[in-house]
């Protein structure tokens, strides 16, 4: 089991699968977690995770510090409950998404991850959630 610090990223729960969202700061990633935890999911961090290893999954966890802590922009910083989550995928920000796009393949610590272009202005809550449904890796419950 190994467990790193991963800066730099927001991350929420989405019917318990981690969605990591990714790019730099001002690119929205605290806005879309805010507006997918609206919808019902449950932020793991905002500008950072902590990772572990459980087999051949990553798992994301609340990290150290500033667990439960989301930066409003421009408004101010909100505690909200947190969870852990399998990461299923990731949404680059940074990256504009093509008309049909298809996840690449990232690792994290030698773990693969679809990863998604996803930095088309208008881009939401609502395709987020359905390009987790779309791209995502299935959550671990789902393999028995």
């Amino acid at each position: 089991m190994t467990t790193d610090l991963l800066a730099n990223v927001t991350c929420v729960a989405v019917a318990g699968r981690g969605l990591l969202i990714e790019g730099p700061p001002g690119s929205g990633k605290s806005r879309l977690a805010l507006a997918l935890i609206d919808r019902g999911a449950v932020l793991v961090g905002d500008d950072g995770v902590r990772l572990e290893r459980r087999g051949e999954r990553m798992w994301a966890h609340p990290p150290p510090h500033i667990a439960g802590r989301i930066e409003i922009r421009g408004v101010g910083i909100a505690t909200l409950p947190t969870a852990s989550a399998p990461l299923c995928l990731a949404l680059a920000l940074d990256e504009p998404p093509g008309r049909l796009p298809e996840p690449v393949l990232t690792e994290l610590a030698g773990i693969p991850l679809p990863r998604l272009a996803f930095g088309a202005p208008g881009q939401d809550a609502l395709c987020a959630e359905w390009a987790l449904r779309l791209h995502g890796l299935p959550s671990p419950g789902d393999f028995a």
